[in-house]
């Protein structure tokens, strides 16, 4: 009864009374009026956190249960004791921005049934499912953030039930673009009425049930510490500004300070091996070779040009490597939470199969790649034996690989230049003359193996596009051509607007990519990966959309920094 303890005072003995009349009611046991009558007279007024702790915890595990739900049927039968009324709540809560982001889905969901009306015309559909996928964004937040705090107090129904319907949707509207890009208008516009309603269907569940619950059972200040991490992933559709904790403290004024939570993260990690040093960022640890601070561990951790997750041999994720580069997004509130719950059902037993063949030792390590035009990302799991062999947990090492792929011949020169092919074939013109360039440096060059599709999928993705869309600075329009044109640089720039390129700004301003994060965090992921196919299509507008910042405040915050450069 862990959930209990986290709201006001239930009455389960209602709740029971609740739960059948509902389920004779579904059923068709009972007719809407009987119903009615009964939760009138025995019940008089219900809360929606009680039908939440009801299925939490006298309800039937059933995996599929939140689509088949009827909310619909639901609302009815619970309309004279049960208050759905809005929450009055600032516009950067949590809650309400989840609230807000459906407000903004509902008026696209109006331009689905319009556009549904007429014949197609491509362009204008392609321009909405743009939008529609920025809807992934609310999933991913409420998957990675709101899910997970929920689950540690002992609501796990929407980990385990609302999170297939999520992903659900997700797929749907996927499969509708990938129709409509096909051509294959008729199959398309049918699949517009099921999204629409399926759509509805879960931003009601979201506001009848979820988000009241939320409310009763999440504290002020937990929902403060939630903002950081649902900024991170990001929002769709809305402005967020700065939460009044994030305003009152001063950015760090370089790359060694650490975050307080990664920090205490690892902390508590190292804690559990080592005495001496304590958390104290000047005492030195005993590691496996030599001796670290916690502040050098953590900068060690922070500049590694893999991303690495540790999961323990209790199966709780216990640590993330918080790199600027990160290739799919994290967030603290992963921490402590059962490795299989930071999954959807549907590759869970991946996820599952993966451990059991560790502990056993039937395995020791399997890989997976991702494998998309200009991207090519390669994770993989290790099992973590301590020296008797004992299975103590699974290390994730995930890397973007892009460039190394790419690479030819051999580099045994000096050289800052960071492009591919073409700055080893330049190399190698320069080694054939060079007293360095021996036999042993000079292998000739042969082409890298394509490797086979894998047989698994990766455990932690179902949709890896999800992830390039979560990650990602500014969002990659589903219908955009990977490779851009070729273009002169831009050497001065006369008007800021809305329109302006963020590739023009940086061709001017090539420092400006190091100093964006500074004036919003947001900008961070333009060291990503992602960075390369991103800033060529991003405007100051769609930057403006992703970091929650007005336009006006954003042009005004570069042209400070372009204004101190030149002084």
């Amino acid at each position: 009864m862990e959930m209990q303890k986290h709201l006001p005072e239930v009455n389960m003995d209602k709740l029971r009374i609740v739960l059948d009349t509902k389920e004779r009611y579904m059923s068709g046991d009972l007719s809407l009026d009987d119903a009615r009558a009964i939760l009138r007279e025995k019940v008089k007024t219900l809360r929606p956190y009680e039908i939440a702790l009801a299925e939490q915890e006298l309800k039937t595990f059933e995996e599929d249960e939140c689509r088949k739900e009827d909310i619909q049927q639901m609302m009815q039968l619970f309309q004279d004791v049960m208050d759905t009324s809005r929450p009055d709540l600032p516009p950067d809560h949590p809650i309400m921005c989840y609230i807000r982001e459906n407000d903004a889905m509902r008026e696209l969901l109006k331009q689905v049934e319009e556009l549904a009306q007429y014949p197609v015309i491509k362009n204008q559909w392609l321009a909405l499912y743009d939008e529609l996928h920025k809807y992934r964004l609310h999933l991913s937040r409420k998957q990675n953030q709101l899910y997970s705090i929920l689950e540690k107090k002992g609501f796990d129904r929407p980990t385990t039930t609302m999170w297939l319907l999520d992903d659900f949707i997700r797929d749907e509207i996927s499969d509708a673009r990938r129709l409509i890009e096909q051509d294959k208008d008729e199959e398309f516009i049918k699949m517009q009425k099921m999204i629409v309603e399926d759509v509805l269907d879960l931003m009601q569940k979201e506001e009848t049930v979820l988000y009241p619950t939320s409310l009763a059972m999440i504290r002020p200040n937990e929902f403060e510490e939630m903002k950081a991490g649902d900024r991170e992933i990001g929002y769709a559709w809305i402005r967020v500004g700065k939460a009044k904790k994030e305003q009152e403290e001063p950015t760090p004024a370089s790359g060694t300070a650490m975050t307080a939570g990664f920090a205490g993260e690892l902390a508590a990690l190292l804690g559990k091996y080592f005495s001496a040093g304590g958390t104290d960022p000047n005492g030195l640890l005993d590691v496996a070779q030599g001796q670290m601070t916690l502040e050098q561990i953590n900068l060690v951790y922070k500049h590694l040009p893999v991303d690495l997750s540790y999961v323990d041999e209790s199966e709780i994720v216990r640590f993330y490597s918080d790199t600027d580069h990160r290739v799919f997004p994290r967030s603290k509130n992963v921490i402590g939470r059962d490795v299989k719950n930071c999954h959807p059902r549907t590759s869970v037993h991946l996820v599952e199969e993966i451990i059991e063949k560790f502990r056993n030792g039937e395995e020791d390590e399997v890989d997976f790649w991702i494998n998309k035009p200009g991207l090519f990302i390669y994770i993989t799991y290790v099992a973590v034996r301590d020296e008797q062999g004992r299975f103590r947990g699974v290390l994730e090492m995930m890397q973007d690989c892009t460039r190394i792929r790419s690479l030819e011949g051999s580099r045994t020169l000096l050289s800052w230049d960071k492009s591919n092919k073409a700055a080893d074939k330049h190399n190698r013109a320069d080694q054939e003359g060079s007293a360095y360039a021996s036999p042993s440096h000079s292998a000739p060059h042969q082409e890298a193996p394509h490797p086979q599709e894998s047989h698994h999928h990766h455990a932690e993705e179902e949709d890896d596009d999800d992830n390039y869309v979560s990650c990602s600075c500014m969002k990659k329009p589903a219908n955009a051509p990977t490779e851009e044109p070729e273009e002169e640089p831009v050497t001065e720039i006369s008007e800021y607007n809305g329109d302006t390129r963020l590739k023009h700004l940086l061709d001017v301003y090539p420092w400006l990519k190091a100093e964006l994060p500074q004036i919003n965090p947001a900008f961070k992921m333009l060291s990503s990966p992602l960075a390369r196919i991103m800033i060529p299509r991003a405007t100051i507008s769609m930057m403006s959309e992703r970091s929650g910042m007005p336009i006006s405040e954003l042009i005004a915050a570069i042209q400070a920094r372009i204004a101190a450069h030149k002084e």
